[in-house]
């Protein structure tokens, strides 16, 4: 495996694993390669350092781990406390799946009371849900992964 440094159109930084560059070229040809903070497949490779060890040459050290001040998650670049707190966040809205553009539109026209809620919805339904004026926004995957 190769591991490649990949950054976003918008600027996300992230790792991806490739068995090769022609295996990189190939999935990112054909969409696969996709940020994993905003989900757009506008990726690029970063420059990267190219270290060869001769054979039978000692392994470098590993670099010391990070200090607790330091840690922040890889994928979007935060701080690892407030991704916690986010997905915390996530963690306590209700789960509506599919239903989720019909029970958006019944907290919006008060036909039940309101709660924080998460689903999904097609393209069109996110349109039509616009279109209405019922505000929503789209959660970035590292939000809804399910970390524990």
């Amino acid at each position: 495996m190769i591991v490649f440094d990949l950054r976003c159109v918008h600027g996300h930084g992230f790792e991806g694993w490739f068995a090769s560059s022609k295996e990189f070229a190939r999935q990112k040809e054909a969409g696969l390669v996709r940020c994993p903070v905003c989900d757009v497949p506008g990726v690029e490779r970063l420059p990267s350092a190219r270290v060869r060890v001769k054979k039978g040459a000692a392994p470098a050290a590993a670099p010391p781990p990070p200090t607790a001040a330091a840690a922040t998650d890889i994928v979007a670049g935060l701080p690892a406390e407030l991704i916690a707190k986010l997905r915390e966040a996530v963690r306590n809205t209700e789960d509506v799946g599919e239903r989720f553009p019909e029970e958006a539109r019944r907290i919006h026209y008060k036909e039940t009371p309101a709660r924080s809620i998460r689903g999904k919805a097609s393209r069109e339904d996110a349109e039509a849900l616009t279109e209405e004026g019922i505000e929503f926004a789209q959660l970035p995957p590292f939000l809804t992964r399910d970390s524990h």
